[in-house]
């Protein structure tokens, strides 16, 4: 299986570009080489529009269009598949607050269930809700502070904006897991590490770094169900991420062949079919299947943003979509996720005795956790 990795709407480390709100990874799978075997229809397109690639966003609507269905017949005849990745950038600062903050494995507030179980969505939503757009814009900040007093006082900080509108969540129960999961943070900022170590650690937290792991995820399910090993993945060649983008790709290839449960009620980490062979990066015009995935992906962001598209290149995208999937991280992807966390029915009869007392027991720490800051 071959793959081709192109990118949308980077703005690096800025989350809060009001023009580009959204990271958009075109991922295009194909069991032939693309770079070879696109090549010969690429070039008779290129020749039918007198230009010298294929660049989606100077040939517009029009232009692709008269080319549109003799891409849509190549993808069917080859099967050639496009998933779409989607990051919401503003979001992303709000959920990378929760993971590290609500961390039960750091903060001593947090108990267990509310980190490692379905529970935690519940949770995040109720975080969330505390956020405004700046306060928003001052976590992620301290999210990529490296310097690590500096990260602990806005942190700090933070939590104390936070504080103040706990009473604003509708229950009890909410106010109190998260007031106090807040309160023992901002007692304890060095024991959250809210901060980056360095440049290269804040890349690794970047909506870039994120989609690239949802594309490498995808890449071993798709691997495993046709049965295919990965021979090689192109991406888009940009100075910022590459190297982060390479060295995640060496950690995931390091973890090839691993299964771990990540919670009662959590999806498994599978990293059976992570493919073996790191990234190679290349020029989109020197590659023939980057050069594919950027026309494809230019499609999909119109569809994503609701801007005209003709019926010739809606035929070609669903030649290439109707076999992929699409994904994203954001509050909203989440929610229809997990909504059907409001609706599963109250327990019946008491809890096993075991498990009572170990809730008893969380409690019990949470408490002391909370009463010593």
């Amino acid at each position: 299986m071959y793959c081709y990795v192109d990118e949308s709407g980077n703005t690096g480390n800025n989350l809060f570009d009001a023009a580009q709100p959204v990271l958009y990874y075109g991922l295009l799978t194909s069991k032939t080489n693309l770079d070879v075997t696109a090549e010969p229809l690429l070039k008779a397109l290129r020749a039918k529009l007198n230009v010298e690639r294929l660049h989606a966003n100077e040939l517009g609507v029009a232009r692709l269009s008269d080319i549109a269905p003799d891409l849509g017949c190549f993808a069917l005849k080859r099967d050639i598949r496009f998933s779409l990745y989607k990051v919401a950038k503003p979001d992303h600062a709000i959920i990378t607050f929760f993971d590290q903050v609500f961390d039960a494995g750091l903060n001593e507030a947090v108990p267990w269930p509310h980190y490692w179980t379905p529970l935690r969505y519940v949770l995040t939503f109720k975080v969330a809700h505390l956020f405004d757009a700046e306060t928003a814009k001052a976590a992620w900040a301290a999210r990529q502070e490296t310097n690590p007093a500096k990260a602990a006082q806005a942190l700090q900080s933070i939590c104390s904006t936070l504080l103040d509108r706990v009473p604003h969540l509708p229950d009890a129960r909410s106010q109190e897991l998260v007031s106090g999961a807040l309160t023992w943070a901002a007692a304890n900022p060095y024991e959250i590490d809210f901060g980056s170590g360095n440049k290269d650690s804040a890349l690794q937290i970047s909506p870039n770094l994120v989609g690239f792991q949802q594309v490498l995820q995808y890449i071993a399910i798709q691997a495993r169900k046709q049965s295919r090993n990965v021979r090689k993945i192109v991406v888009d060649r940009q100075t910022q991420f590459n190297k982060a983008q390479a060295e995640l790709a060496d950690i995931y290839r390091r973890l090839r062949g691993l299964k771990q449960s990540m919670g009662p009620g959590m999806p498994e980490m599978d990293m059976t079919n992570m493919p073996d062979v790191p990234p190679t990066f290349s020029p989109g015009d020197e590659s023939a299947g980057l050069e594919l995935v950027d026309v494809v992906l230019w499609v999909a962001k119109r569809i994503e943003d609701g801007k005209p598209l003709s019926p010739e290149l809606a035929q070609m995208f669903n030649a290439f979509a109707r076999r992929g999937v699409t994904d994203e991280v954001s509050l909203a992807g989440l929610d229809r996720r997990w909504r059907f966390l409001v609706d599963l029915p109250e327990p019946e009869g008491p809890l096993p005795e075991g498990l009572a007392a170990k809730f008893e027991e969380w409690e019990s720490d949470r408490r002391k956790a909370v009463d010593s800051c």
